[in-house]
């Protein structure tokens, strides 16, 4: 694989080197107010499997953050522009941020600007993981906004108590969504259900919905519900389809003949060339 330029990232039209002061002056707003939207995608020699939908989660979410509307076509060339000569499989995220925005006057941010950055990306099997859940609902649940503070918090919490990471419930006790990751369980008949409360519409999860088979239904999941069900199972960019091993104190086994049908549906999607 070539090396991944770490030194630089694209701003805008612009190739510029991490150091600079210039880098450092556009950035302060993204470091100090915190506020913006992202989208990350794994991307394997010039081509990521749902690039559409992180195309359509950009512009969508600029809706909701700025108000405005986000230039796709420019924004993918950004893309495109970062990965020029890269080989192998890397970690890209796309920022959408206003360098200019007041923290006093939010509403004034109305001029974002597109940030893309890429970092090495792991090709081994993802492990199950173990998870503990908490009671909370992310702001904005359906934007993937920079307000990471509160889940990372929780993962923490999560790691400290001896668990891997965290699964969010709402007060009522349904299941939600794991800390940057969708969740889903198989049902003892087989069915894949995908939790019923507010959540970040994933493209790992939209992709596997979008599909024909397994049978899929969407509905309410609450904790007491945990030792009913045959297998449970974590979604995202970056592990593709990841057996989730334990949830609190309810075990789940890592194998699932429904679960080892998702991860080979999930493969056979093919990838979009940038």
């Amino acid at each position: 694989m070539a090396p991944i330029p770490h030194q630089w990232q694209v701003f805008d039209d612009h190739a510029v080197p991490a150091e600079s002061g210039r880098c450092f002056e556009d950035l302060q707003a993204l470091a100090l107010t915190n506020y913006g939207h992202f989208t990350f995608m794994r991307v394997q020699d010039g081509a990521a499997k749902g690039l559409s939908l992180h195309l359509d989660r950009l512009v969508r979410d600029c809706r909701v953050v700025f108000g405005v509307e986000l230039d796709r076509e420019r924004t993918l060339g950004y893309i495109r522009k970062a990965v020029h000569g890269v080989r192998g499989v890397v970690g890209l995220r796309v920022t959408i941020f206003d360098p200019a925005l007041d923290m006093g006057r939010p509403g004034d941010g109305r001029n974002p600007h597109v940030l893309v950055n890429l970092r090495p990306a792991g090709t081994a099997p993802p492990t199950p993981l173990t998870a503990k859940s908490f009671t909370f609902t992310r702001d904005n649940a359906e934007v993937k906004h920079l307000g990471l503070h509160p889940q990372l918090r929780l993962r923490r919490d999560a790691q400290l108590a001896g668990f891997d990471d965290a699964v969010f419930a709402e007060p009522d006790g349904r299941i939600s969504e794991g800390a940057t990751w969708n969740l889903g369980f198989i049902a003892q008949d087989g069915t894949v259900v995908w939790p019923d409360a507010p959540a970040l519409p994933g493209t790992t999860m939209l992709l596997l919905q979008s599909l024909d088979a397994p049978n899929q239904i969407t509905a309410p999941v609450r904790l007491p519900d945990l030792p009913n069900m045959a297998a449970a199972f974590a979604t995202s960019t970056t592990a593709g389809v990841r057996p989730v091993s334990a949830l609190d104190d309810v075990h789940f086994p890592n194998e699932h003949s429904a679960l080892a049908a998702l991860r080979d549906a999930y493969t056979a999607i093919r990838s979009e060339r940038l």
